[in-house]
């Protein structure tokens, strides 16, 4: 950040005193720690059964030889029998070893042996009852081990029912006190899933870390300085916004500026997709913004951030599924939880989209989002601040220049220039270099901007027609008024592409005359326009030209009024500003309007056409030296060009000219 624009913000924020914010309420316990106290409190079940009420000691099974043995030595004190079973008790206990009956089994344990029960076969001879009465052995009527006491029953069938029963009382009773309901409730289904970054824990983002959106960031300076000094503002009765909607592309660095409020403030920062809201069960949507907007009041000041906040926020009435019900009813809830509380609490809501023209206007209205905060692609100046930022941890050759970076890098946005940044640092790291150079950026733009190099093998007329091709479109870029500079040719296959002209603006253009545009597709189809002046034949290497300049020129005669036939009527379906997505395509003209726009963009193009033939036949001589070069070199930069072909720079418009 510029020393001018850090001494702005130091002089309006001043420092935070030291208040420690309200402790968090308890987190829910996640679902995996829930079965493991229950298993937990059923193993404590079962050792209260088996250790304060015993069990009687369990018979063993003997083989009845065993048994008559025993009988002669006048060892059996008592029997039971029922049936074919018989049960009963030693004087004195035997030592038994169960038989080995297979080869292959191993020995079994022996065992001490008081109680016992045996099978009586059926071919027993009938003088057992003689053999026991002679022996002295008891015959009873009842079970020789006494039945299982009535408090180990209850605890052995009932206590893990009652257990069970138990715990949901505990659990029901525990979400109500975090503000759940029913099952989603206990097992946190209810709750918020956002994100609290503490500064003292977490990585602290500033307004140092973010840099190229100046504009935006003095909007949200107030805001600061209303959470560290609050009464600064409510003494006059002043109030600070309820919520901030950021608006941009993707990659601008909303969510960044939203991390870098909190970090100024030092106040605690909860961040949550709108996405994560909705689920498929009914309500857990609308009882998750409850759990938040409750959590932030607890924890006041703080700031609540809602990322992509149109996954939730589509204008209402517009659904025809029940999950859309679901996201009526979440972004119901916001509207209710905004309107509910007061700004003197210290809760601000911070939200980012880059749809905001499909948001509900409930979401708008004064008293709930009170600011839009547009979120800018950065120009030249704040690209070199943003790449500052970026490279204050790579190592840069002592020749790079911040400024030939940032002119070649015209419409990225901080998430792009972080990205090259990052893409240059491996380019260098793979060649083994100390240090990164000017080399290794544009090597990253490129590789970003055409994709990586292919390496397939082409035939030499597959080569020279690709040539050919490549150097229509720098001869034009080189003779046509308001061209871009052709900065780099190569006729080695990248990404989907047999051969790449790159071409950049010198500056940053917010507005475009026609002429510009037109001179934009007469080069796009020079491609075309070489092809058949050299071979006379036409291939498939200009789709993605036609493509293009079939865009610009129905952009021309639909959306910007350049037409004489059609004059100043928007004819083009709207588009998102951001995205430049086309949606609720019905058609806003009769079918004879469309075949006029059909003609005049036919006609734009035609006109090109014929000028791109015009030119190149005018240029042969540096078309052929170019294309020779190319098939030569295979790759040339800005300079060889214009060594090559000996053309200087292309002109520039007349600005008079609209």
């Amino acid at each position: 950040m510029s020393n001018s624009r850090r001494q702005k913000n130091s002089g309006i924020i001043p420092e935070r005193s030291g208040k420690n914010p309200k402790q968090a309420k308890p987190t829910p316990l996640p679902l995996g720690k829930i079965f493991l106290i229950f298993w937990i409190l059923l193993l404590v079940n079962y050792l209260v059964v088996n250790v304060f009420f015993p069990d009687a000691e369990i018979p063993v099974k003997i083989p009845y030889t065993v048994f008559k043995e025993e009988v002669i030595k006048n060892n059996v004190k008592a029997i039971y029998t029922k049936g074919e079973l018989i049960s009963g008790e030693f004087e004195k206990k035997v030592t038994y070893t169960p038989p080995i009956l297979n080869s292959k089994a191993e020995p079994g344990e022996s065992k001490e042996v008081s109680n016992f029960t045996t099978i009586l076969p059926s071919f027993a001879d009938e003088s057992l009852e003689a053999l026991l009465i002679e022996h002295r052995v008891v015959i009873l009527a009842d079970p020789i081990v006494e039945e299982t006491s009535i408090f180990r029953s209850i605890l052995t069938y009932f206590g893990p029912v009652i257990l069970l029963i138990l715990f949901y009382v505990w659990l029901f009773r525990r979400s109500q006190k975090q503000g759940g309901i029913g099952l989603g409730g206990m097992m946190g289904i209810g709750q918020s899933k956002a994100k609290r970054f503490d500064q003292e824990n977490a990585t602290k983002v500033t307004f140092d870390d973010v840099a190229g959106i100046d504009e935006a960031e003095n909007e949200l300076v107030e805001i600061v300085d209303f959470l560290r000094n609050p009464e600064k503002y409510t003494r006059l009765g002043g109030t600070a916004p309820k919520g901030v909607l950021l608006v941009g592309a993707p990659g601008t660095g909303k969510t960044l500026l939203a991390r870098a409020v909190a970090g100024e403030s030092g106040v605690p920062f909860f961040s949550m997709s709108a996405s994560e809201f909705v689920e498929m069960i009914v309500g857990v949507g609308a009882a998750r913004v409850r759990d938040l907007f409750k959590t932030a009041r607890e924890n006041a000041p703080a700031i609540i951030f809602i990322d992509e906040l149109d996954s939730i926020g589509r204008s209402r009435g517009q659904y025809i599924t029940s999950g859309g019900s679901e996201q009526e009813q979440t972004l119901n809830q916001i509207l209710t939880e905004m309107d509910g509380f007061s700004s003197k609490e210290g809760v601000i809501v911070l939200a980012a989209t880059n749809q905001p023209d499909i948001l509900d206007k409930a979401l708008l209205r004064a008293g709930r989002f009170d600011r839009r905060v547009v979120v800018n692609p950065p120009d030249k100046t704040g690209r070199i601040e943003i790449l500052k930022v970026h490279t204050r941890k790579v190592p840069l050759d002592g020749k790079f220049s911040l400024e030939e970076v940032a002119s070649a890098t015209p419409g990225f946005t901080g998430a792009d220039l972080k990205n090259l940044v990052n893409e240059a640092a491996l380019l260098a790291a793979h060649h083994e270099a100390e240090k990164v150079t000017n080399k290794d950026f544009i090597d990253a733009l490129e590789k970003i901007v055409l994709g990586p190099e292919r390496p397939i093998l082409l035939s030499h007329q597959d080569r020279e027609r690709i040539a050919y091709h490549e150097s229509g479109h720098a001869i034009l870029g080189l003779v046509v008024p308001g061209a871009d500079p052709v900065n780099r040719v190569t006729i080695v296959p990248r990404g989907q592409a047999l051969g790449v002209t790159y071409q950049r603006p010198d500056s940053d253009k917010y507005n475009y005359q026609e002429m510009y545009l037109r001179a934009r597709i007469t080069g796009m189809l020079g491609g075309r326009a070489a092809e058949e002046i050299v071979f006379g034949t036409k291939t498939t290497g200009a789709e993605k030209d036609i493509e293009q300049a079939t865009d610009i020129a129905r952009g021309m005669v639909t959306r910007w009024g350049m037409s004489k036939e059609l004059g100043m009527v928007q004819l083009a379906p709207r588009q998102n500003e951001y995205l430049g997505v086309s949606y609720g395509g019905t058609k806003p003209f009769s079918e004879d309007t469309a075949k006029k726009i059909d003609m005049e963009v036919l006609k734009i193009i035609d006109e090109c056409h014929k000028e791109s033939l015009r030119l190149l036949t005018l240029h042969r001589k540096q078309l052929d030296a170019l294309a020779n070069a190319l098939l030569e070199r295979e790759t040339l930069d800005e300079q060889e060009i214009l060594n090559v072909t000996g053309l200087p720079p292309a002109p520039e418009l007349d600005s008079k000219k609209i």
